[in-house]
Order: C-alpha cells, then structure tokens, then sequence
C-alpha cells in the first residue's frame, strides 16, 4: 500500500502539496489531460519524480488527491431562513456541480486512485459537514428536521447514483423531489 497524503499538511509538506496540485492544474489547462504524467507534473512542480511517487504512489492516486481537494466545499451553503429553502438550494448547486463534466472527471479521479476508500470518505465527510450546517441553522430555528444520515441517504446518495450510473434527468426538478423526499414530505416527480 502506497503513502497517503495528509488531509491538511504543514510546512514542507504542505508547500510539496500545492506545488504538486498547481503542477496538475496547470500542465491539464495547457496541454489537456493526456500531458500528466509523473515526470511532468514533478519538473512543473519542481520536486523529483521520487517525492511524487513516495507520497502519492502513483499518478492516478496523485489525480485522486487532487480532486478530492477540488472538491472540498469553498463556501458554506447558503442561510435562506429555513431548511426547505436551504437545503434545495445546497442539493440544485451540488447536482450542478457534480454533474458537470468537470464534476464527473473530479468524482471518476477520486474514486480510481482511492484502493483503500480514503478519498471517497473524505467527499462524503465534505456532504455530510454542509448538510450538518444547514440542519444546525434549522434546528436553532425551531424547524423539526431528520438526521443528516437520513438526508445523506434519501438526497446525496441517489444523486451520486444518477450522476455515476443514470446521468438522465439531473434537473432543478430532480433535486426538489429528493428534498421533499428527504423531509419527510415526498411529492411525485413528474
């Protein structure tokens, strides 16, 4: 088993890291995807090749650590005043965001250099944190509301699932109907 990166490293480590990520963002805007290799990356970055291979292992683990950090949330969800409204709001964005094209290439890198489940815990950990949030602004509200579990498996998770497997239908539309499932109150998706 190859070396995992530390989730928020310190000093070296963390200049190691940006580096290294800027390297791949970089070299894939000028000369697309096919252009990453280790080397590359390595003399963009100004590392060796043997510093990406001791932290990362390999290139796909590399492109894995660097999408779950594209998709950690830069923001969070919005406070319209309740959890209705919130959480609509974080589900239609979310939908957007991950079934886009460059969504789907970040979820497709994350979950093929992760062998041991690290990565894809650490984008379900970044969920379930903004759900948590607006959950929490509901409850100080007063609002009943269901568990973030609960939420995670009636919204997030049959997202995921479309967004991977049935790419058909990913609206506006689609992502009210699983708010409205996940409070409790399913309405029917027409």
């Amino acid at each position: 088993m190859s070396p995992k990166p530390m989730a928020r490293p310190g000093g070296r480590s963390a200049r190691v890291q940006a580096s290294v990520h800027a390297a791949v963002h970089a070299l894939e805007a000028e000369q697309g995807r096919a252009a990453l290799s280790v080397p590359a990356i390595a003399a963009r970055a100004g590392v060796t090749p043997s510093t990406i291979y001791r932290r990362w292992g390999d290139l796909q683990e590399l492109l894995s650590d660097v999408a779950v950090e594209r998709l950690r949330p830069e923001e969070p969800p919005l406070d319209l005043g309740d959890v209705r409204a919130d959480l609509t709001a974080w589900a239609r964005q979310f939908l957007e965001e991950m079934a886009s094209p460059t969504g789907r290439a970040y979820i497709r890198d994350a979950l093929l250099g992760d062998p041991d489940g690290g990565n894809a815990g650490q984008c379900s950990t970044y969920a379930a944190a903004q759900i948590e949030v607006i959950l929490g602004r509901a409850r100080e509200r007063g609002e009943a509301v269901p568990d973030r579990e609960a939420v995670l498996d009636s919204l997030v998770a049959p997202m995921m699932y479309r967004i991977l497997f049935r790419p058909g239908r990913l609206t506006d539309a689609y992502a009210d109907h699983l708010v409205h499932a996940a409070l409790g109150r399913p309405e029917r998706l027409v």
